[in-house]
């Protein structure tokens, strides 16, 4: 059945939820080391998406799920409760075809593949600016927001932004009620950290944290080429990712990484 059942699922599903599980089990993509991370999520879609419909059996056919579940079983590995406070449970949320409201959907996805109560810290990405526009504060409030709210409902323990330069990790630190814990910096856009940003963050206990994450971690197109790809005919550009969500476990004491995986979620625009 594989592919074809697969297809007839997604041309009458509104949503799909795609879950990696902990990358760290797969062997195959152990050996080989993606060169970005773009190309990183790609292989693990595609991974997914077709050991995921290679599974689809003739019964499932029948069924017509509003949100379609799209995982490898094996590679779910939920935290045990008795291990929780030895690790850091981290996150980066990057928004991409959706608004604000996508971030509670994202975190309480996290948690219950995860198996927690609670995100240590998750780091925000909202959607790109229109070319020719700058980010600003107005833009980044209502992400913020929500952020917030999570914090207050105990669902996040730190909250953090990307790329921001120094007057408006500034504007933001005044503005909001919960402070940012910290702010990542792309160090192929500035190969040193800038000084008024490295004051900034030291006088207000901001950590500032290097990546090498694209502006873009998951465009519409490439979403949709990846998904024509793994499963053959499928209606792909009826299909937009509405945000992708990447968290990594961390074993405190040792800091190294216990597990690491992708949910990315999308919706069906039917004509």
């Amino acid at each position: 059945m594989g592919t074809e059942g697969a297809r007839a699922l997604l041309e009458r599903a509104g949503r799909l939820t795609l879950q990696t599980g902990n990358l760290l089990n797969w062997g195959c993509l152990r050996k080989k080391c993606p060169a970005t991370p773009g190309e990183e999520v790609r292989d693990c879609m595609q991974k997914t998406l077709t050991e995921w419909s290679s599974k689809i059996g003739q019964d499932q056919n029948q069924e017509t799920l509003e949100v379609l579940e799209c995982t490898v079983a094996q590679a779910i590995e939920k935290i045990n409760p008795e291990e929780r406070d030895e690790l850091k449970v981290s996150a980066k949320l990057f928004i991409v075809g959706s608004n604000s409201s996508s971030i509670r959907d994202a975190v309480d996805l996290a948690c219950s593949a995860l198996g927690v109560a609670q995100l240590d810290s998750v780091i925000i990405v909202p959607p790109p600016v229109e070319d020719g526009a700058n980010l600003s504060l107005e833009y980044l409030q209502p992400y913020w927001k929500e952020l917030e709210n999570l914090v207050q409902n105990k669902k996040i323990v730190a909250i953090g932004t990307s790329d921001l330069d120094k007057t408006l990790l500034e504007q933001l630190y005044l503005w909001a009620q919960v402070k940012p814990n910290s702010n990542q910096v792309n160090l192929a856009s500035c190969c040193v950290m800038p000084p008024d940003l490295t004051a900034f963050a030291k006088e207000c206990d901001i950590q500032l944290l290097t990546h090498n994450d694209p502006k873009e971690l998951l465009c519409e197109a490439s979403f949709q080429e990846v998904l024509q790809e793994s499963i053959q005919n499928v209606k792909a550009n009826e299909w937009i990712p509405l945000w992708l969500l990447r968290y990594s476990v961390i074993v405190k004491s040792r800091g190294i990484i216990k597990s690491k995986g992708y949910i990315i979620q999308a919706k069906r625009n039917a004509s």
